[in-house]
């Protein structure tokens, strides 16, 4: 290994030309993957959706690490898996497996002694073996149900010996049967929120107006005879930037913002002491307590307005304020 400290310009340019050629080649053992999805990985993914179990992933080193993020795709898309550390496993790990599972065995020489010392019991359990591997003749594809080959042609490391292209292509391949998996199943974007609850879709799509609402707690209602003096009042004791207006029966018939008011001072203040509704906006657009607060966002983007009634059988029951939906990180 050089030891040297002190490095030429020269020195960064080759080593960015072999950082360059390292993507080639991993971009070459990926592509070269698609004509791997043929029959075999069509009979994988029948053995994985008619799986009454879980599938459980293995492997050792880096393999293992592959095999790790693997499970974690599967998982948040539809496809309930975890993993199982091969070292582990023969040390009473393997008790987490049950014959409705499905063991995706990841080795790339497909001679890991660990993983190979695993399936005589993975046998005896029952559970099905698909094996990920760069060996076709390898003993792990020779005793497993299923053999996905993940072959390269080099690794991208110089020497030909560090796990890289074939670590990729790996993964690359396992993302693409979970993701086949997952648009099997119909898996949408709501089902991928309720595995991310705390993530920013989940928060998009599980997050309702309802739940908004609760950040403030303010409903500034003012009935069409008000002045508008009052309903200013109104506002600004709620800390709202507006207030809904309601007839006689308290439904919904207009609206009014401070920058409405704004504006009629220009121009005048003998306005003031007049009934709100001759100035209100009137039918304003709405939405329900129910309704994904995403959309509330939307609406208030495309309108370009700051607030935003609730509105439940006609009768205001709550004012959305666009920050609150920035507080609530809807965006």
């Amino acid at each position: 290994m050089n030891l040297q400290t002190e490095y030429e310009a020269d020195d960064f340019a080759k080593s960015m030309a072999e950082a360059r050629q390292v993507l080639a080649i991993e971009a070459e053992a990926v592509l070269n993957l698609q004509e791997k999805v043929d029959h075999i990985f069509s009979e994988a993914m029948k053995l994985i959706i008619n799986c009454r179990g879980r599938v459980v992933l293995t492997g050792l080193g880096k393999s293992g690490l592959v095999a790790k993020k693997m499970a974690a795709t599967f998982s948040s898309t539809g496809t309930p898996a975890f993993f199982v550390h091969a070292g582990e496993a023969s040390h009473g790990d393997l008790g987490m497996i049950t014959a409705d599972d499905i063991v995706i065995a990841v080795s790339n020489s497909g001679e890991t002694d660990e993983v190979l010392s695993l399936l005589p019991s993975i046998r005896r359990i029952g559970a099905k073996v698909i094996a990920f591997s760069g060996n076709p003749q390898s003993t792990l594809g020779k005793h497993a149900d299923l053999t996905l080959l993940v072959t390269i042609s080099e690794e991208a490391c110089p020497h030909n010996l560090a796990p890289t292209a074939s670590t990729t292509a790996t993964l690359a391949l396992g993302d693409a049967l979970a993701i086949a998996l997952s648009h099997l199943k119909g898996f949408t974007e709501e089902d991928f929120a309720l595995y991310h609850p705390g993530g920013n879709l989940g928060r998009k799509l599980l997050t309702k107006v309802k739940d908004v609402l609760k950040i403030r707690h303010q409903n500034p209602v003012v009935s069409e005879g008000t002045s508008v003096r009052e309903a200013l009042f109104h506002m600004t004791s709620t800390r709202m930037g507006s207030t809904s207006i309601v007839n006689h029966a308290g439904k919904l018939t207009g609206i009014i913002t401070d920058g409405d008011i704004r504006r009629l001072i220009e121009k005048s203040i003998d306005f003031l002491d007049q009934p709100v509704q001759k100035y209100m906006t009137e039918a304003p657009v709405t939405i329900s307590a129910e309704k994904l607060a995403a959309e509330a966002l939307r609406i208030m983007e495309e309108r370009e307005i700051n607030d935003l009634p609730v509105v439940e059988n006609g009768e205001p029951v709550g004012m959305l304020n666009f920050q609150d939906l920035l507080r609530a990180r809807i965006f």
